[in-house]
């Protein structure tokens, strides 16, 4: 066997390492948050608001790509928990102005923590040559992707 044989390695392999990897990423990552006190669902959201303070509950859903109906329940669980505030907008009662609470932003900086020190280990043993390499490599699959998604909508419509 030569050694281009040896090294070949099919499309179904990669894909497969590649879900792997976020499978075992997300289920670490969940171990580690469980600690804040947030389930996953609301700590997904919770950042969202942090990440986009000035942003409408509509807007939160179209950014999340779910429902404004999900983003209600989150928010009323993340409201009940003391993570945020809602405030009914005064000049349209269908907009809620939320604010994340001491409590939430004490979540949000724990959380930072852990995302920082798992993606500082998730990387060990990598070079900058590597890491750079790596995203080159993961951008031409999302581009990929990407297309494959705009080919997907234009034909539902």
């Amino acid at each position: 066997m030569d050694k281009i044989e040896r090294n070949s390695v099919s499309n179904k392999e990669v894909i497969h390492q590649l879900i792997g990897f976020a499978m075992k990423h997300r289920k670490i990552m969940q171990q580690y948050l469980n600690e804040t006190g947030v389930f996953h669902a609301q700590h997904r959201l919770l950042m969202e608001i942090y990440r986009n303070q000035n942003a409408s509950q509509i807007d939160i859903a179209r950014l999340m790509d779910v429902s404004a109906a999900t983003v209600a329940v989150s928010l009323k669980k993340l409201q009940k928990g003391g993570y945020i505030n809602k405030e009914m907008d005064e000049g349209d009662n269908r907009l809620n102005q939320i604010t994340i609470t001491d409590k939430g932003n004490r979540v949000i900086e724990q959380s930072k923590q852990i995302f920082e020190a798992t993606d500082k280990r998730v990387f060990e043993g990598f070079t900058q040559e590597e890491k750079s390499a790596l995203s080159v490599l993961l951008n031409k699959l999302d581009a990929n992707l990407a297309r494959m998604e705009d080919e997907l909508k234009k034909e539902r419509t």
